[in-house]
């Protein structure tokens, strides 16, 4: 038997994290090192997996297979696609960097505070949450995947609830009031789209008799399994509701600005970056391949929905006053893009859609973690309480402003390539849907230049006058995010060619080819 290299990737901070949570409370520094070395770990194995994965290969590589529940035909099957392998390499590369970002983010408050906050008890969440995410992106049994999809929300909502931001307008009492509504609201939405796939998923299995997503997926295609169209669609309406909460797609948003809002910066980025991935990916892994039929049917209406995220998102954050929530609604508008690069129904959409998901896992993270580095110092997420900090804090501003420029998707920059694409492969397919889309762009240069703007250049406000610059520590966490977002934008190659084969296969289960250009005859 071959060592099972992808359960070892998930196991990895599944046991980090009871070791974290087992260290004594007195012992906090021990407990941040171990958990930081627990996740250096994770991502050398995930390492090792993107080497051992071959573009050219089979579909599912590495996979395993195990009976465990025989008697209602569940399995542990995993296995992982170029999709799938490039965001359990994300998510394995970004959570150390959250972990070092929020290094002191659970220590101690004052003596007598309410708010004593066990040190273990956060880092041994991120790896419980890292855990139940890899898994979720290498599960290939449906109900294996729908269990991690739902547990993922147990550690999520302490770490939203019961860790929330330090910098708060309104006092402690507000601010702990204000947390437990946001992780509430995260939970409640995300626990409805869970309980509607749950019922979609027991109606897969009376369908099809077992949960297997590749035995499904080859039955669908060799028309051994054939479902009557208004149950492909129900079922399909159950799974996507799911995925376009996590993901979050308007109008199941809301729950994501109060979300990133309370909780703490480096929460902030594990929630947008890491988590909501699940949602996008298991639109293409699970909607496209199971349900093909239902997917072009319902590919009108979700195009509309993508592009009312994409500019509703972007206007709300050009007005707003909070620069983590503004970072929350520029996520929606850019989860909008995913959306509409995976139901373009295109090779260029659908490879768009999957490197943004990459790229704007390494942006947001930049940018939301230089921005908390800024919040830490001045003990407001308001922009009117900055002013002229590039004079005083330089390296500070310089990667914030990188950070921004991504966001934007500035060409040269890893984002812009991905957005690209999917405008392209939108262009080609439903080119009315492609132009409104486009205007996001412009709005996005709006709200990343006067977010810009008014926290950075002008005069210096006495608040900010002492403001450090960045620390060491900080720079390790931000340095490679940055090389990263320069490099992906002038050399993408290495992502495109594990995700490309993937792509193409999608495009294969739902019977579409990319339509061919008009070319006028030559006279």
């Amino acid at each position: 038997m071959s060592f099972p290299l992808l359960t070892a990737t998930a196991a990895l901070p599944a046991i980090g994290a009871v070791a974290t949570a087992a260290v004594p409370a007195a012992r906090r520094n021990a407990a941040k090192a171990l958990a930081l070395l627990f996740s250096l770990a994770t991502l050398a194995l995930a390492i090792v997996v993107l080497v051992r994965f071959d573009p050219d290969g089979a579909r599912y590589q590495l996979t395993e297979s195990h009976a465990w529940i025989a008697d209602f035909g569940v399995r542990y099957e995993l296995g992982v696609d170029g999709i799938g392998v490039a965001l359990v390499a994300l998510t394995a590369l970004l959570i150390p960097f959250i972990m070092l970002a929020g290094w002191h983010d659970a220590d101690p408050l004052e003596t007598g505070s309410r708010r004593w906050r066990p040190t273990q008890g956060f880092f041994a969440l991120i790896l419980a949450v890292e855990a139940m995410v890899i898994l979720s992106f290498e599960a290939t049994d449906v109900f294996l995947f729908y269990i991690f999809f739902e547990a993922m929300l147990i550690p999520m909502y302490f770490l939203i609830g019961g860790f929330g931001d330090r910098a708060h307008e309104h006092g402690e009492v507000a601010a702990s009031t204000q947390r437990s509504y946001a992780a509430v609201k995260f939970l409640l939405y995300n626990l409805v789209g869970g309980l509607i796939m749950l019922a979609a998923v027991i109606g897969l299995y009376v369908v099809a008799g077992n949960f297997s997503l590749t035995e499904i997926a080859e039955a669908r295609a060799n028309g051994t399994l054939d479902m009557a169209t208004n149950t492909e669609r129900w079922l399909f309406l159950g799974f996507f509701f799911a995925f376009a909460v996590k993901a979050p797609l308007w109008p199941l948003h809301t729950w994501l600005p109060n979300a990133m809002g309370e909780a703490t910066t480096p929460v902030a980025v594990l929630i947008t970056a890491v988590v909501d991935k699940v949602g996008t990916f298991a639109m293409l892994r699970f909607c496209l391949q199971l349900f093909p039929e239902a997917s072009k049917w319902a590919t009108p209406f979700i195009l509309v929905l993508a592009v009312i995220s994409i500019i509703y998102g972007a206007l709300l954050a050009v007005g707003q006053r909070d620069i983590k929530r503004l970072v929350a609604y520029a996520s929606i508008s850019h989860f909008g893009f995913i959306i509409l690069g995976i139901f373009a129904m295109t090779s260029q959409g659908q490879s768009g859609a999957t490197l943004y998901m990459v790229n704007h896992g390494i942006s947001t993270a930049a940018l939301m973690l230089v921005a908390g580095f800024l919040i830490s110092r001045r003990g407001s997420r308001l922009i009117a309480d900055y002013g002229g900090v590039q004079k005083v804090a330089p390296v500070l501003a310089g990667t914030f402003l990188i950070g921004g420029l991504a966001t934007l998707s500035l060409p040269g920059l890893a984002p812009f390539v991905s957005e690209f694409l999917v405008l392209v492969g939108t262009f080609a397919r439903y080119p009315a849907i492609g132009i409104i889309a486009t205007f996001g762009i412009v709005l996005a240069a709006l709200y990343t230049l006067v977010l810009y703007q008014r926290t950075m250049t002008g005069p210096v406000k006495p608040e900010v006058s002492a403001m450090p610059d960045l620390r060491p520590r900080e720079l390790l966490v931000v340095a490679p995010l940055i090389v990263l977002l320069i490099f992906l934008g002038v050399y993408p190659k290495p992502v495109t060619n594990i995700v490309d084969p993937a792509v193409q296969q999608t495009l294969s289960d739902v019977h579409k080819k990319d339509p061919q250009p008009e070319v006028e005859a030559a006279k």
